[in-house]
């Protein structure tokens, strides 16, 4: 069945090394909205804030995912299609836990596209917060008022490995945890994937599932690789999205997410 829509990762995917979109990739992309009418989706970890540089580079027109699929954007009319937070009460749950167990973790939320800590570590920051400034840094107990869309957790990676096992132990079915960084803890609500996401973006769209690539290398890909119809894994991609995927592209840095979109959209359309 033809392809319709394309939910492509950034980081480790789409994006190479440099966080660039090569030409290369650039072509690629256009040639499969051109040619396949193909919708391109950007699901991503990532705030809107730092997905939107990229989204006007390709001049898309599709809703995104952004934090792992808490949150469903439409920037062409600023339309909110899915929020899915954590409480309050969970959520200080979380962080108290956190801090008795690893009192020097770095603790942020991310409610919709706005960034809360209490304090920044210059050895310790995201891709975004290479970016970003916070918009508050303030005692937690001023900011954690209200739900969150996402909590990070950031520090030692060995000790955040032994922190994210103390809180899936502790609140076990009211968190989801993963660590896609050896440096960061992401914990969103136990309902949040990219593959729920993604089937409410394919349904905005009314596109059937069998009509849906996705394409990802990390942990928080896996869900929207097994609901898609064609679920494609970077040769870069962690064990578990390997194992959840159809087909292998090529390394992230060889154009391998835009390779795959080449091969298995546009080679297979009629030649005119």
């Amino acid at each position: 069945m033809r392809i319709h829509l394309v939910a492509v990762d950034l980081d480790g995917t789409l994006l190479n090394s440099a966080k660039q979109i090569t030409e290369t990739t650039e072509a690629i992309l256009r040639s499969a909205r051109r040619e396949a009418g193909a919708r391109i989706v950007l699901a991503t970890a990532r705030p809107p804030r730092s997905v939107m540089p990229y989204y006007r580079h390709l001049e898309l027109d599709t809703p995104m995912i952004n934090y792992n699929g808490a949150l469903v954007y439409d920037p062409t009319d600023n339309r909110i299609l899915l929020h899915r937070p954590l409480g309050v009460k969970v959520s200080w749950q979380i962080v108290s836990l956190a801090r008795r167990t690893y009192p020097e973790v770095l603790v942020s939320a991310e409610i919709l596209d706005r960034w809360y800590t209490d304090r920044v570590d210059q050895r310790y920051l995201t891709e975004t917060g290479r970016s970003f400034q916070p918009n508050v840094v303030a005692p937690i107990r001023t900011w954690l008022t209200r739900s969150v869309t996402k909590l990070l957790l950031l520090g030692e990676p060995a000790r955040l490995t032994v922190l994210a096992d103390v809180i899936r132990q502790a609140l076990p079915h009211q968190v989801s945890v993963v660590q896609t960084e050896d440096v960061l803890l992401q914990v969103n609500h136990p309902t949040v994937s990219k593959g729920q996401a993604l089937r409410t973006v394919a349904g905005e769209l009314g596109v059937e599932r069998e009509q849906v690539m996705a394409i990802g290398d990390n942990a928080n890909d896996v869900s929207m690789l097994e609901w898609a119809g064609i679920g494609v894994a970077m040769a870069n991609a962690a064990p578990r999205a390997l194992a959840a995927a159809n087909f292998v592209a090529e390394h992230h840095d060889a154009d391998g997410a835009a390779k795959a979109i080449r091969d298995l959209i546009l080679h297979g359309l009629p030649k005119s």
